[in-house]
């Protein structure tokens, strides 16, 4: 039998690759879909190269997107990210990609799902279906056409493109399937005793995606390290693991540990933070710390990213502002303006809208731009033996 073509978009979305569905070109069977899905990708694969399949070998581009037309009269479509694990048959449906988020509404007006102006800015508004968030998308347009080129430059991306405004509105409210909710905890900040590493003091937050923030010198680091001074290390990506499967089971994301590391390796995503340090980035870019309030890292599939993850940043900007956070404490006059991190590739902007009322905060919305566009345009063959066995 010859290979099955399915149609698809190659997508790159803020510093993240991805392939990008409308739901209705794949099986509706989830069992049967996610078959397909790991097999375009190339997983698992034991190398860890994906050299048989659309993935990049890294968390950053080894992703999948489902959209599809949503039913939700608030929104015009519904987006699903899949966090494709490289080595394991596992798809982690659990959380959102910020980065690929910024490609969601380009993609939607390419593929006639949303209407979208002649000229000037389309709004779409989008439903992230993993968390049941509302995010909205500013995407540029000309001539009928999504403008995917421009003069927007982005740390992590080589080449500039047009600039995509995205807005996570309530991204506090932990409204994920687990019924979260900001705090898991009630608390800004609290100790986990984590076997073999001590007591730990770190931020448990859901906004934008579930994540943890401890400071740099909880691992022995600086918060200034790139990733071939940390992604080397196995007892370093050991000990950062703990952390989080441990915080996974209190934030109440998991049963235990071994199945936050197994089934849920793509959230909570843990940070470190720290003081603005100088530092080189990965493209030889001289870092000031003058022009930051912070320097972040963030780990993505076990391994440290090499810049920061859309959500990560969201989460940044949302615990920046509430008192009491690790990262507040870094900043505690960060309430009312962006927040200006550094990462292993550069620096990026983020900002935050919140108010307090009889103590308790609320976020509602977190900014920040990205840029997106589509490289392929076409469809993924999968051999006949994997369609045959769904």
């Amino acid at each position: 039998m010859p290979q099955v073509a399915y149609p698809a978009v190659f997508m790159r979305g803020g510093t993240s690759k991805g392939v990008f569905f409308r739901t209705d070109w794949l099986p509706s069977d989830v069992i049967e879909r996610d078959r397909i899905l790991l097999r375009v990708i190339g997983s698992p694969d034991p190398y860890g190269q994906q050299i048989d399949g659309m993935g990049g070998a890294t968390s950053s581009t080894s992703k999948v997107v489902l959209i599809n037309r949503s039913d939700r009269a608030d929104c015009d479509v519904d987006y699903r990210f899949g966090q494709v694990a490289i080595d394991q048959p596992v798809i982690d449906w659990s959380g959102n990609c910020g980065n690929l988020t910024s490609a969601v509404g380009l993609f939607a007006i390419a593929e006639g799902l949303v209407d979208a102006p002649t000229d000037g800015i389309a709004v779409v508004k989008i439903w992230q279906a993993n968390i049941n968030s509302k995010i909205i998308a500013h995407v540029p347009m000309r001539d009928g056409q999504v403008v995917e080129e421009g003069d927007f430059e982005l740390d992590g991306v080589t080449f500039p493109s047009a600039e995509i405004k995205i807005e996570f509105l309530d991204p506090g409210a932990g409204e994920d399937e687990e019924g979260g909710r900001m705090f898991p905890t009630g608390n800004p900040i609290d100790i986990l005793s984590v076997p073999g590493v001590g007591d730990v003091e770190m931020t448990m937050i859901n906004a934008g995606n579930p994540a943890i923030f401890i400071r740099a010198s909880v691992l022995g680091l600086q918060g200034n390290e790139l990733q071939k001074d940390v992604n080397g290390d196995p007892e370093l990506l050991a000990k950062a693991e703990a952390i989080r499967a441990h915080a996974a089971v209190r934030m109440g994301l998991a049963a235990t540990a071994a199945e936050a590391t197994l089934k849920r390796p793509h959230t909570p995503k843990l940070s470190f933070v720290s003081e603005p340090s100088a530092y080189t980035a990965v493209n030889g870019k001289q870092i000031d710390p003058s022009t930051l309030d912070l320097n972040a890292r963030i780990f993505s599939m076990g391994k440290l990213h090499h810049a920061m993850t859309g959500t990560g940043a969201v989460a940044i900007a949302v615990a920046s502002i509430i008192p009491g956070t690790v990262l507040n404490r870094l900043n505690p006059d960060s309430i009312g303006r962006q927040i200006h991190f550094g990462h292993p590739s550069g620096s990026l902007a983020v900002g935050a809208e919140a108010i307090e009322q009889d103590g308790v905060w609320t976020v509602s919305k977190a900014v920040m731009s990205r840029s997106a566009r589509r490289l392929m345009i076409g469809q993924v063959l999968v051999p006949s033996d994997i369609v045959s066995a769904s």
